[in-house]
């Protein structure tokens, strides 16, 4: 055990013998906060909603939960093979704003599952293992805590354990691949045909090993979609099942995708008005080669350190490589509200897997797009608890990063192991929410949150300041929630809308106008987070539904 370990660990046990509901470690480089010791359930796949929930689901069949469902509801499974009768809860719902959060009642197995959000604001979550491998879950927000998930047996045309989902300009949500699925499908189907081959799929499947699970898919600003699975990417114009471009290999030709797991974002867009946006996808981390087999003999191999970012809107696109501060496996990758890419979660050797992980990355990395190679990443402020196989993150509408999950066990496991269940939340708070910004920091007084706007509108956003505002450093940004699992933050999107002008009100208010996305190629209609930039310090955001 290493010494930086050591004393991560001593940390944590101080930790939890605290009474208190929180515990805050403020600094330089970003801060922590433990916001809940336990939910009952460990966070292996979240997605922030529009009432500003977060829907947190884990398996079903490792048997009971630390958090039982409500009334005495029981779960009865026939098919599970662990509890076929379970009286615990499996997924939560937590608010964040209230830091409490309540059981909800899933019936089929999550393991391994995918999801996305629907322009109405419903979660659409699909797949999994057993009897979920082919379901489709609904969640419709609400705020009374009457909510709850909706199943559809056979919603897939086939089993998806390990896939992919993106929302498409159309407002379908597309579902690619999973293990021993070579495929893509639709919900909800439009035609009658419900299958699309796709080869690319198998072409990349590496025997016994596969690396190809959960694919890094982004909507490029063309309506296509770049898919990127083990070391390959391709450019799908999907309503013709089309391969339009093939990218280059990534240099060094080692596999990204799980189990080897690094992670993925498309890069800010910019330039929205203008016609000419220009895309770029950034990816990180990742097992080496060998490292899922080698850890399965406990051999634990040095992760990637290696970062690959490539615009995918090039006529002659290339993979332009840099170097982490530290080698990452299973790290998320999120993106921040001041257009920087925060890297978090992780291990510093082995892979993804029951027990292949191993030395945990316990401090964040920021990484920063504009900057000169070089100087693009930025150490944070370590956090004292591991965050190893099925750990997560997602952006929050007040700019912090909520974190959770770890558990790289069969069964949820406290004792005796390196790396327990966790079944904590944490909060990290970025640089840019530090007090000694306030005066910089614009606060949104109209609209109101939950406003409609259209594509192409033009919107007046009155913001406060309480010190002098630079109106070149003023900008809006865009940006759409994700569903993250498995380090890979599904239909995460930053819009950079600009400013097209400033007007000083009086009294430290001013009015700053921006345009909405000219169309859902580059925004697909939906719910967004909506936030003024001022100086790189960043609002609390608003909740915008951008429609039709």
């Amino acid at each position: 055990m290493s010494s930086t370990f050591a004393l991560s660990f001593l940390l944590s046990l101080l930790l939890c013998f605290t009474l208190q509901p929180c515990f805050f470690i403020s600094a330089t480089g970003g801060s922590w906060e433990l916001l809940q010791k336990s939910v009952g359930v460990s966070a292996m796949h979240m997605q922030l909603l529009n009432n500003d929930r977060v829907i947190i689901l884990d398996r079903t069949d490792y048997g009971p939960s630390n958090l039982s469902l409500p009334n005495g509801e029981c779960r009865n499974d026939p098919n599970d093979k662990t509890l076929k009768v379970d009286c615990t809860a499996h997924s939560v719902e937590y608010d964040v704003q209230s830091n409490t959060f309540r059981a909800l009642m899933v019936q089929t197995n999550t393991w391994c599952s995918s999801g996305a959000v629907t322009a109405d604001g419903r979660l659409i979550q699909t797949g999994g293992f057993n009897d979920g491998e082919k379901r489709i879950r609904i969640f419709t927000p609400c705020n009374d805590g009457t909510c709850d998930w909706v199943e559809v047996p056979n919603g897939l045309a086939v089993p998806r354990w390990y896939a992919c989902d993106h929302i498409l300009p159309d407002g379908r949500q597309i579902i690619i691949g999973g293990r021993k699925q070579f495929s893509y499908e639709f919900y909800p189907k439009t035609t009658a045909q419900k299958l699309f081959n796709l080869p690319f799929l198998s072409d990349t499947n590496d025997p016994g090993v596969e690396n190809n699970l959960y694919p890094f898919v982004h909507l490029n600003v063309d309506g296509n979609l770049f898919i990127f699975a083990n070391n390959r990417a391709i450019l799908l114009d999907y309503v013709n099942n089309i391969v339009v471009k093939t990218y280059p290999v990534i240099p060094g030709a080692e596999a990204r995708n799980y189990p080897s797991s690094g992670s993925a974002v498309l890069l800010p867009l910019k330039n929205i008005q203008a016609g000419d946006v220009e895309a770029e996808v950034l990816i990180c981390g990742g097992g080496s080669n060998g490292s899922y087999t080698q850890s399965l003999k406990n051999i634990f191999l040095p992760a990637l350190d290696t970062c690959g970012r490539i615009k995918i809107t090039d006529s002659d696109p290339q993979w332009v490589m840099e170097t982490m501060p530290q080698g990452r496996v299973m790290g998320d990758m999120i993106l921040l509200p001041d257009g920087n890419v925060l890297i978090i979660n992780g291990a510093g050797a082995g892979s993804a897997g029951w027990e292949q992980g191993r030395e945990p990355v316990l401090s964040p990395v920021i990484y920063r797009p504009d900057n000169l190679m070089g100087s693009r990443f930025e150490i944070q402020n370590p956090t004292t608890i591991p965050r190893m196989y099925h750990s997560t993150a997602v952006l929050l509408r007040d700019g912090r990063v909520l974190v959770g999950g770890s558990n790289p066990h069969a069964y949820d496991t406290f004792t005796g192991v390196l790396f327990p269940t966790e079944l904590s939340l944490e909060a990290f708070s970025p640089d840019y929410l530090n007090t000694q910004f306030d005066n910089i920091r614009p606060t949104i007084v109209a609209p109101v949150n939950q406003r409609t706007l259209f594509y192409g509108q033009k919107q007046k956003f009155r913001f406060s300041c309480t010190g002098p505002v630079i109106q070149s450093e003023v900008v809006v940004m865009l940006v759409a929630p994700s569903f993250t699992t498995h380090s890979f933050s599904q239909n995460q999107r930053l819009l950079v809308l600009g400013n097209n002008r400033m007007v000083v009100i009086g009294n430290g208010f001013y009015d700053v106008e921006a345009t909405m996305p000219p169309s859902p190629v580059l925004a697909p209609s939906g719910f967004y987070l909506l936030y003024v930039i001022h100086q790189g310090i960043p609002s609390q955001a608003i909740w915008i539904h951008l429609q039709r």
